[in-house]
């Protein structure tokens, strides 16, 4: 699948209609989901046949791009093209988010467009995840950029996301923290790669917002385990 018919798939997506700001929710933009999940497989092949987990999934954007159906041109009538993509992407796909609300946005897309996604409610930052030590391949992730409430959130992610991850985590973060990151990076005794910078366009979602939309500059990462 092209990627611009990616992207224009992802558009039907359901946002998050009440988002929490004490939890930074901004769902990930379908022009940035589908880079992000598109460059994973295409160049490095993290997604095809792999374990894939989405922390802090929210309504299930990242998610949803790398689903069977957004791989293959009219799969919902298409038997064929359904079962060739259901053979190339992951044999397993999990969503982990806090927020109930949000898991039942994302079980609403999940019905909408048939994916094979498992949900869980946890909280990332405290739970060990002993249970997907050594089981999970590849990790996506746009972590809570840390702004408000949340200070240090976006590296506790990173972090738990390198010691549950086998293979490799894709991850979204502002460029102003790139420095700090790759200093962690060395530190964790990871090899951090910044694969693009691209612009994360916040809409106008809460009262404190005074624009129509702000253009961030963002990371996208790929670490591994040396």
């Amino acid at each position: 699948m092209r990627l611009k018919d990616l992207e224009a798939a992802l558009q039907d997506v359901t946002d998050f209609d009440n988002p929490n700001v004490k939890l930074e929710q901004y769902a990930t933009s379908a022009h940035l989901a589908s880079r992000m999940i598109y460059t994973a497989q295409s160049t490095y092949d993290d997604i095809r046949n792999k374990v894939v987990v989405d922390f802090g999934c929210g309504c299930g954007v990242l998610r949803a791009v790398s689903q069977p159906v957004f791989w293959g041109q009219g799969m919902k009538e298409n038997s064929y093209w359904r079962g060739v993509a259901t053979q190339s992407f992951p044999i397993y796909t999990i969503g982990l988010d806090i927020d109930s609300s949000a898991l039942a946005i994302a079980q609403e897309n999940i019905t909408d467009f048939e994916f094979y996604v498992d949900l869980i409610q946890t909280d990332i930052v405290t739970d060990p995840l002993l249970g997907f030590r050594g089981n999970v391949d590849t990790i996506v992730m746009n972590p809570p950029f840390g702004t408000k409430n949340n200070k240090g959130i976006d590296m506790a992610f990173l972090k738990k996301a390198i010691e549950v991850a086998d293979r490799a985590v894709y991850s979204v973060h502002k460029s102003a923290t790139r420095e700090y990151i790759l200093k962690k990076a060395k530190e964790w005794n990871v090899e951090c790669e910044v694969l693009a910078q691209l612009k994360f366009d916040i809409p106008m979602k809460y009262k404190f917002h005074r624009k129509e939309s702000v253009d961030v500059m963002v990371d996208f990462l790929r670490l591994k385990k040396k």
